[in-house]
């Protein structure tokens, strides 16, 4: 089944309409839960007055900070390891200081959602308002704190260095420059949701929620209540996209939690798109000073950056993303000397979450960006110079100098990039773009051409497991600690888990998302899934398989390594006409006391766990040509490719799929979305009508090329893909627009190019 590309196990029922959201569930005596939000960006609260809304006929419950010893509790504390000089708290429901517009004051509860939002809208709260910060740059040197105890506004600072800096050799090209990548937000089709019921029987508080990490809700539910982790149960339904933000706890689930808990009814909160915009966690923002030095063949000779990150008004995602910046901007090349370091600037703005590809879409865009530039000064091709300086398949495994996020050195999986290259230029047709182009320089339509490249740390661990159980009617259960977003687990694992076992695939059912399918679970995100839960589920599945084995010898009088299972049968090798059915053998495995004397324990039932060493690395890169009408300064995409190394593919089909929607993500960012304060902290991309995202008349079809390469850390040889697409989706666009338009002088240094943006490039106002 590994390398085939069956049908979804989950497409008939998404595309028959029978899949459950949260806003799909409902209980008797359901209420619901509003949240009221600070509308100033930074500001002392001094007064919150509750009693208009409590006098709303349904209005069951309106709270603040002061009113529930649990409000009191923070969502999350940072006091040591890398927080250990800049301690801070996040509170469920900020009592004395609002840091950024939306941040939860006060919460109510109702008999309906209408009734939920007039008493929302009845809760008066009077604020002394602070200077805001909007800008990590505004931010680092102002007297003003966003956290009274800190010296200053930088939470931290990570940095990276192989070798050593000179500058002032003779015969460099050097290049200086300063790039924006934007700030960023996730925009799934479903915004967050939470519903959550107490039993008074059982003592067991059940949360069904719209999210990515299970287990870590679980936790901060338990620790905020104060019951035991075992009484607390997530769920997580069907959930209409996530791409990493989802993956944060925040305060709003957990205080219908608390809601449910205190009132003993059903409680309900969905968030609206203005809400989601607001309150879930943004990314990317980032301002480098970058400089890259090359020899007189082209090769890199240096390359040293600086920058710094927002990460809002808590830095709840430590020092991981800016630390995927660092080590991911030297990307696929040969970089003999490296300087790099970033410091994460807290700002009076909604708090940073790992959107997917965390860091690394950042990195890519000042990396290739640099590469182009440099490419124009030394009078090459941009593809030339990427060919002299990727590293070659006899580098292989190819140290950079740099340590990973996880304490490990950073060592590139086995691969050849240059071949790699080459598939994806051809795939492209580079060279007939190129001759297309030539043909309309100079023209009011000029075509560019862009392409860029990276190398990916996927897969990150510390562990995921898996259980796999027969049944005895024949059915393999897979019990996994992750929770799907639309990644297709239940087809992927599914293959997985046939393969291993020798069962028949539609008779394997995945099932994930529940605290009590597993213990534990590290959640979705960071590409870690197949690498994690899908060697977890294959170590599971053949020692299930073991088990089976020793069984049907006994029945079949054999020995065990004589017996074969294919479709969900067993039978003796050489003897494939005599078999006997998986049902048959979990149902002997019961009674078995062969199995029992060797295994300790009855049936054809087993649980692992799989820690990876460290990450797998994955090579990548996109190719694009856009038209650029340099009247009404529209961009219109003509072709765009996609190649990543997968490692193994265990469903082409859905790997394909996966990166298609991140180059959609990836082109988004590099032509239109934006998240945009003002000056006070106000947000003005709060809607679908401020903040666009392509649509599909955008984008041409989106080609797919896999360049297999098995990883050398996992018994699968998998390496990630969910984020993949997202990384040089925007810079191989950028590359592409200044290609079109660098003989008017056009330097592409920020994102996204706007038509606003690119008249103002056009016209000398950049």
């Amino acid at each position: 089944m590994i390398g085939q590309s069956p049908r979804s196990k989950d497409a008939h029922r998404f595309l028959a309409g029978h899949g459950r959201y949260v806003d799909d569930l409902t209980r008797p005596g359901l209420v619901h839960l509003g949240v009221v939000r600070s509308a100033h960006a930074h500001a002392r609260i001094t007064r919150v007055d509750a009693t208009a809304a409590r006098a709303i006929r349904g209005v069951l419950a309106a709270w603040t900070a002061a009113d529930l010893p649990q409000l009191a509790q923070p969502l999350a504390t940072a006091s040591s390891g890398a927080h250990k000089e800049r301690p801070f708290v996040v509170p469920l429901l900020a009592g004395d200081r609002a840091r950024y517009v939306g941040e939860p004051v006060a919460v109510v509860v109702a008999e309906t959602a209408a009734l939920a939002a007039d008493a929302r809208d009845a809760v008066s709260v009077e604020y002394a308002p602070l200077p805001p910060l909007v800008g990590a740059a505004a931010a680092r040197g102002s007297a003003t704190r966003v956290h009274a105890d800190w010296p200053d506004n930088v939470a931290l600072s990570v940095g990276g260095a192989v070798g050593e800096i000179d500058l002032t050799r003779p015969g460099l090209t050097v290049v200086r420059e300063r790039f924006r990548h934007q700030r960023l937000a996730a925009m799934p089709i479903e915004c967050r949701g939470a519903l959550a019921q107490y039993d008074a029987e059982t003592g067991v508080l059940t949360v069904w929620a719209s999210i990515q990490s299970p287990y870590s809700q679980r936790d901060v539910i338990a620790r905020v209540l104060g019951l035991p982790a075992e009484r607390v149960r997530v769920i997580v339904p069907d959930v209409g996209g996530a791409f990493g933000p989802k993956g944060q706890v925040y305060a709003d689930e957990v205080l219908v939690a608390a809601a449910a808990f205190r009132l003993r009814r059903p409680v309900k909160w969905a968030e609206a798109r203005r809400e989601h915009l607001a309150t879930v966690g943004h990314d990317r923002e980032q301002l480098h000073e970058a400089t890259i030095a090359f020899a007189l063949d082209g090769t890199i000779a240096a390359l040293e950056d600086s920058f710094l990150a927002d990460v809002g008004a808590y830095p709840v995602m430590g020092n991981g993303l800016t630390a995927n910046t660092v080590n991911h901007l030297p990307g696929p090349y040969r970089v003999p000397h490296y300087r790099g370091r970033g410091e994460s600037v807290v700002t009076t703005t909604m708090f940073n979450a790992a959107y997917r590809a965390a860091g690394r879409p950042e990195a890519n865009f000042v990396m290739e960006r640099l590469m182009d530039i440099g490419a124009r000064r030394l009078g090459l091709d941009p593809a030339d110079l990427r060919r002299r300086n990727l590293i070659r398949a006899a580098e292989m495994p190819y140290r950079p100098g740099l340590t990973y996020k996880d304490g490990v050195a950073v060592t590139y999986d086995p691969g050849d990039y240059p071949a790699a290259f080459e598939r994806l230029l051809g795939a492209f047709g580079y060279d007939e773009w190129r001759k297309r182009q030539m043909a309309t320089a100079g023209s009011a339509r000029p075509i560019g051409v862009g392409i860029a490249c990276y190398a990916q740390g996927t897969g990150l661990g510390p562990f995921e497991g898996a259980t796999v159980r027969v049944d005895p009617q024949g059915k393999v259960y897979v019990l996994i600690g992750v929770a799907a977003q639309g990644q297709a687990h239940s087809t992927t694992l599914a293959q997985i888990a046939a393969s291993e076992l020798g069962a028949s695939f539609d008779d394997v059912i995945v099932l994930g998302g529940d605290t009590t399918l597993m213990p534990y679970g590290m959640g979705t995100g960071g590409s870690r899934v197949m690498v994690n839960a899908g060697n977890a589920v294959a170590r599971t599945a053949a020692e299930v398989r073991e088990r089976a084995a020793v069984v049907a010898a006994e029945l079949f009088e054999c020995a065990p390594a004589d017996v074969r299972f294919e479709a969900s049968r067993a039978f003796v090798a050489g003897v494939p006409d005599r078999t006997l059915p998986l049902a048959r053998l979990a149902q002997a495995a019961v009674r078995s006391k062969t199995l029992g004397s060797t295994t300790g324990e009855p049936g054809l039932n087993a649980c692992t766990w799989f820690y990876p060493d460290t990450v797998t690395w994955a090579f990548g890169g996109q190719a694009c040509a856009v038209e650029v009408d340099v009247e009404t300064c529209h961009v219109r995409l003509l072709r765009h490719v996609v190649l990543h190394d997968p490692g193994r593919a265990i469903n082409p089909a859905i790997v394909e799929g996966q990166l298609q929607g991140g180059a959609a993500q990836g082109i988004g960012a590099g032509l239109m979305e934006a998240v945009v304060y003002d000056a006070q902290g106000q947000l003005l991309s709060g809607s679908l009508m401020d903040y666009a995202i392509p649509k599909a008349d955008d984008l041409p079809w989106l080609d797919v090329v896999l360049d297999e390469h098995p990883s050398s850390v996992n018994p699968l040889g998998v390496k990630g893909v969910g984020e993949s697409g997202c990384i040089a989706g925007a810079s191989a666009v950028a590359n592409a627009v200044e290609d079109a338009l660098a003989d008017r002088g056009v330097v592409v240094r920020e994102l996204p190019i706007t038509p606003a943006r690119l008249f103002a490039l056009l016209h000398g106002r950049g």
